[in-house]
């Protein structure tokens, strides 16, 4: 049987990606803050609960990101930029990430095919950036996205079959995005089930990209 590791499984879409993964035959994994106390801005906490881990994972998730580190939302302009919410936002959506990576990378097979991604947005995309705003949030994707394209690399080299992949989920209709009712927005079962069709696509030629909901290739 194959195995999922799900990081963010308490979220709107890690708890979707869980349910699917299940429906698919996966023996499935779920880590999160409220459930397990993992905390992504501690790379001691990461170490810790990946570390009571044993065997391999076939696949495994991050579904986790912040949308503002401040209480006024994304920001407009650079006049709305405070350093700690900078911070905020790069601890959670980018430093945490590829901590997991980093601590996960021991449960990752060598001889088969593996799955590692990370959801990312397509905010995050500077090439498609021709709106401005939203400083922090976009910064952080931009950094992670390079983060799993450097990892990419590495690994590759000690993990042969590995895919190690951005995913862009489109506009879910979670409390991550309630506050934004101008966009257009998909159910987290909608968004799983998108995700996993293109995941399953993916072959290592793919590693080191970014690809939104359909399997397309998002500018970076």
């Amino acid at each position: 049987m194959k195995r999922a590791l799900v990081i963010g499984s308490s979220g709107g879409i890690g708890e979707a990606l869980m349910a699917s993964l299940q429906q698919r035959g996966y023996d499935v994994t779920g880590l999160s803050r409220r459930a397990d106390g993992l905390d992504l801005t501690s790379e001691a906490s990461i170490e810790t609960t990946l570390g009571q881990l044993q065997g391999q994972f076939d696949t495994v998730l991050v579904a986790t990101g912040v949308l503002s580190g401040g209480p006024r939302g994304p920001e407009k302009t650079l006049k709305a930029l405070n350093g700690d919410a900078l911070a905020a936002q790069f601890a959670i959506n980018a430093i945490g990430p590829i901590l997991v990576l980093k601590h996960a990378a021991r449960l990752l097979p060598r001889n088969r095919r593996v799955v590692f991604a990370a959801l990312s947005a397509r905010v995050g995309s500077i090439g498609d950036n021709a709106l401005g705003g939203w400083y922090s949030y976009r910064a952080s994707k931009a950094a992670l996205n390079q983060l799993l394209h450097t990892a990419s690399i590495e690994l590759a080299r000690t993990h042969r079959h590995a895919i190690c992949v951005a995913l862009h989920p489109g506009t879910v209709a979670t409390p991550f995005t309630r506050n934004y009712p101008d966009h257009q927005t998909i159910t987290p079962q909608q968004a799983a089930d998108n995700l996993l069709a293109v995941t399953d696509q993916l072959t290592v030629q793919d590693t080191g990209q970014f690809f939104d909901w359909a399997g397309k290739h998002v500018p970076w």
